[in-house]
């Protein structure tokens, strides 16, 4: 098997020959660099999933928070939805649980659930605390909601 995608061409191609050579332990014709690079964006692919995940529980939570007259079942179903999936992401890569004590991982996944909020509840987002108020154990327990 040869190479005859370039990475920069056809990611998708690039990727499927790559795998290819490794199979057929063409070790020599790997396009190393490139290869390194993937491998590294996929940690960061579930850093991000888990950050998008962690945003949206927390932006749930604070229109929980900030909108009683609004609070459902939709938006218990979402909390509820979010949770699950974080939870079920931890036991798959349990290296990322270090980001749930990491306080620029949170702070980052606060900023963007306060974006999030403010677009959804029309309330500016300086109106959100600057730091999250909620510990992660409240945060990531089943039966819990701000009040």
């Amino acid at each position: 098997m040869t190479t005859t995608s370039s990475y920069e061409q056809d990611i998708v191609c690039w990727a499927n020959e790559q795998a290819g050579l490794l199979r057929s332990k063409q070790f020599a014709l790997l396009d190393l660099e490139h290869l390194a690079e993937e491998i590294i964006d996929v940690g960061k692919s579930e850093q991000r999933e888990l950050a998008n995940r962690m945003a949206v529980l927390l932006c749930h939570l604070l229109k929980w928070h900030y909108q009683p007259a609004r609070q459902g079942s939709s938006w218990q179903v979402t909390i509820k939805s979010q949770r699950e999936r974080i939870k079920r992401r931890l036991v798959r890569t349990p290296s990322l649980k270090n980001c749930l004590t990491d306080s620029d991982w949170l702070a980052d996944a606060w900023d963007d659930a306060r974006e999030l909020a403010e677009k959804e509840t029309a309330i500016p987002y300086d109106k959100f605390p600057e730091q999250c108020p909620w510990t992660m154990a409240e945060i990531m327990s089943t039966d819990w909601l701000p009040q």
